[in-house]
């Protein structure tokens, strides 16, 4: 028999911790080894635990869930962390993935889509409740790669033609980079601004900032 998914849950309202104990504990290849109310003792316990996943409430006493996320990144890279929310806004959704987090799930949704999400980070991919990805325009599988570019649905060309210009590189300029044609770059630009709903460069740039784009280059 493989080993379980070891799993440490933390949320701050004391009848939904009770019931995510119950329903991990529900199932047979997961494994709870600890719990915590406030961001403090989640991230002392984490540390002390080393759990393969876990889920954290975004918003906590002492320390939020964000935080928390951010310096397990640092702290314990291979702990992967899930972020539980009631916030369905795409940009607490980027906050949380700039922060390290792997996986996004909606409390109003989690009795449904919490154990798939543990075991798709689990597998190292990145899991993001539908009802959220729905509105970034791509619902992401089990199979999704762990890059930002394809957890929303784009492609590298899409996602780098974007890149270039949100860095107010113009489409010839860009042709001229990634050794294309200015047609098929408009049409990369096009697509990729189609699936995250963008329809201004102003909002393609505000995008791009949000995903750390604009600090690669």
């Amino acid at each position: 028999m493989s080993e379980k998914i070891r799993i440490a849950l933390a949320d701050d309202h004391p009848i939904l911790l009770a019931g995510l104990c119950n329903l991990i504990e529900a199932e047979p290849d997961l494994e709870l080894v600890g719990k915590g109310t406030s961001g403090q003792v989640a991230l002392k316990m984490i540390r002390e635990q080393l759990p393969d996943v876990a889920i954290v409430d975004i918003s906590m006493p002492e320390i939020n869930g964000i935080t928390v996320a951010r310096r397990l990144a640092d702290e314990c890279p291979n702990v992967r962390v899930v972020i539980l929310t009631l916030y369905e806004e795409r940009s607490f959704l980027n906050q949380a993935l700039a922060a390290g987090a792997k996986g996004y799930v909606l409390k109003r949704s989690a009795a449904e889509n919490l154990v798939r999400a543990i075991r798709v980070v689990h597998l190292g991919d990145i899991y993001i409740d539908p009802v959220v990805s729905d509105g970034v325009g791509d619902k992401v599988q089990a199979d999704t790669p762990g890059r930002i570019g394809n957890i929303l649905g784009l492609t590298d060309r899409e996602s780098g033609v974007l890149k270039y210009s949100a860095r107010g590189l113009t489409i010839k300029e860009i042709a001229g980079r990634l050794e294309l044609s200015a047609k098929t770059v408009e049409t990369y630009k096009a697509r990729a601004s189609e699936k995250l709903g963008l329809k201004t460069r102003a909002e393609i740039v505000r995008f791009a900032a949000a995903q750390g784009w604009l600090e690669e280059f």
